[in-house]
């Protein structure tokens, strides 16, 4: 499988989404400082939630109008949308006046553009792709998500605070560049007859995700990858709370490291090895069965992050984060691989809408968490993680024969088709 013979639309999307998430990666982590130099600690902390709240709705909106009004429609809705958006944060952040609320409202605007596109996005990836393509699909799109995000965190690092005028240029271009894509090269993928007694009520989006959550196979798959997501979250929050707290001064390349460096250390060598493995991996995992595969990644991935929420030596961090990159790196695409198989034709953008809400649900299972281990040691905060993990994994084994049934059906569908 190479890159060229992905149809364009896959090709664009990936390109797209690296150009997007680079420049995006230079701005957006570091708006918290922005809105925290202008506003209150206490008003920054409801601005955001705002922010995430609406990003959420919008992700609900854009999952159900991509079914109906087509993929590349919302897509060039929603960039264009954000193009202005840019346009107008730039013009608010210029050499000649500054306006911070107009700028969080454009921000907001921003999230709104991406909750609408990105569940067109994600449908559009299935619908123009075959079964036996999306792994490699998958693991390429990770790959280039995971290194625009550590372009634009090292670049947005050195100039954000000396050079934000200039990046909100760099980003306004790049919306352009983005924009010109979607609307030259990327073409529709909705098959529009599915949807044809669609309605545009809210009735009609009530019974859409009615529908997606009926969907039991659906519903426990989610519950699985929401499980297995909180493991890799506890690295920002849990495991980060504990090496700063408990970790004791060390040697690491001849200078002395805490725990809050030890965080950045783990962090940088996932994000590397994110970079440097990941498409190799899949094809090595490609000569084995799926079910095979996924069991082993989520295997590695369990157990890796379950010892990093207790050692503090800085060598078996770093030896258990190369374990638990390995292991995401082998089941990330074949996950998504499994999920692209569940959505009927007329109703992938809401699954998929749905399915992002992973991070959410992770995000208040992970909160539970920070608040107990007020109460835990860290012995007994580990058991918890790897119980939570184990759960995860329980689920996977539980629908994976569904799962490979559903597949069977699609790949003889496919070639019965071609």
């Amino acid at each position: 499988m190479r890159f060229r013979d992905f149809h364009i639309n896959i090709k664009i999307r990936i390109i797209e989404t690296f150009l997007s998430r680079t420049v995006s990666g230079m701005v957006f982590p570091f708006m918290t400082i922005y809105l925290a130099a202008h506003f209150s600690a206490k008003l920054t902390g409801i601005l955001l939630l705002i922010n995430v709240m609406v990003g959420a709705v919008a992700n609900f909106i854009g999952g159900y109008y991509a079914d109906l009004v087509g993929r590349k429609k919302l897509l060039v809705t929603a960039e264009s949308l954000r193009f202005i958006a840019f346009v107008v944060m730039t013009l608010s952040n210029s050499p000649w006046f500054e306006l911070p609320l107009l700028t969080y409202f454009m921000m907001v605007m921003n999230t709104i553009c991406w909750g609408l596109s990105a569940p067109a996005g994600q449908a559009m990836l299935i619908d123009v792709s075959t079964p036996e393509q999306r792994k490699y699909m998958f693991s390429l799109s990770y790959w280039a998500i995971n290194f625009s995000i550590a372009i634009g965190s090292i670049l947005g690092g050195f100039f954000f605070k000396s050079y934000f005028f200039e990046l909100l240029i760099i980003m306004t271009a790049t919306s352009l560049i983005v924009l010109l894509m979607l609307v030259l090269f990327i073409k529709e993928s909705l098959v529009r007859q599915a949807v044809e007694d669609s309605s545009h009520s809210v009735k009609g989006l009530f019974s859409a995700y009615k529908r997606v959550i009926g969907d039991r196979l659906f519903m426990v798959f989610f519950l699985a990858s929401t499980l297995i997501l909180t493991m890799e979250m506890h690295l920002t929050n849990y495991i980060g709370i504990h090496l700063s707290q408990d970790m004791p001064k060390q040697m690491f390349l001849s200078r002395m490291i805490d725990g809050i460096n030890a965080l950045g250390i783990l962090k940088t060598e996932n994000t590397l090895l994110v970079v440097l493995i990941s498409v190799l991996v899949v094809k090595i995992i490609s000569r084995f069965k799926d079910r095979n595969a996924l069991l082993f990644g989520l295997v590695l991935y369990v157990v890796g992050y379950s010892l990093l929420s207790y050692t503090t030596n800085i060598w078996l961090l770093l030896i258990l984060m190369i374990v638990a990159t390995i292991g995401e790196v082998v089941r990330v695409p074949i996950e998504e691989s499994y999920m692209a198989i569940i959505p009927p034709e007329d109703a992938r953008s809401a699954y998929m809408a749905v399915n992002g809400l992973a991070y959410n649900v992770g995000s208040i299972v992970i909160s539970l968490f920070v608040t107990m281990s007020a109460y835990l040691p860290p012995f007994w905060m580990s058991v918890a993680i790897f119980f939570v993990g184990t759960i995860g994994f329980g689920f996977f084994v539980m629908i994976l024969p569904k799962l490979d049934e559903r597949k069977q059906e699609a790949e003889q569908a496919y070639q019965t088709v071609s």
